[in-house]
């Protein structure tokens, strides 16, 4: 058994030598644990700060993320219903509105929202990791008949994490000029 390494950031260090799961799972736990980072000690005027002609912020990828792990972990791979407060949107209205809302969130809301959603994630995760495995396709489908397996959701996710904390970089760095990683 591996024991639990962090960075300098507070960050669980990916395993370097371990099976699929841990693998995935240290991934995108390292990339939940960067975004947190780039948001942690930010106020309410800073979590909405856009730089250039963006309308991107780190309270609004917070709130997107939150959205996005609902979607793909409960929505798609069990087939549930949208919960709040997903289900209370007109998206018709606005297909932006988890980025567009957030601005009147408090940094508090915002991260309560997110860690129950990674929280709800990963027990989600947990459930069919001890039922099934990684090939475990998701309840919804696609229109053309097809899921995704538990792995591509996991890859999808270390994906999309990445990309947004590539985002939460330059907006972090305009605040007060932090950088790394």
């Amino acid at each position: 058994m591996s024991t639990l390494n962090f960075d300098d950031q507070g960050r669980p260090e990916p395993p370097t030598s371990s099976d699929e799961i841990a693998t995935l799972l240290g991934f995108l736990d390292f990339q939940r644990s960067t975004l947190e980072w780039k948001c942690r000690s930010l106020g309410s005027t800073d979590l909405q700060k856009k730089i250039a002609s963006s309308t991107m912020t780190l309270g609004g990828i917070l709130k997107h993320m939150a959205y996005v792990e609902n979607h793909w972990f409960s929505d798609w791979l069990f087939d549930r219903e949208k919960i709040s407060p997903w289900n209370e949107v007109d998206w018709s209205k606005d297909r932006d509105w988890d980025w567009n809302s957030a601005a009147q969130d408090s940094p508090e809301k915002l991260f309560a929202l997110w860690h129950g959603a990674c929280d709800l994630s990963r027990s989600l995760v947990a459930s069919v990791l001890s039922s099934a495995g990684l090939d475990q396709l998701a309840k919804r489908k696609w229109p053309d008949g097809n899921s995704p397996s538990l792995r591509w959701i996991l890859v999808h996710m270390i994906e999309e994490y990445a990309r947004h904390n590539g985002h939460a970089d330059l907006i972090r760095e305009s605040i007060d000029g932090q950088v790394g990683e």
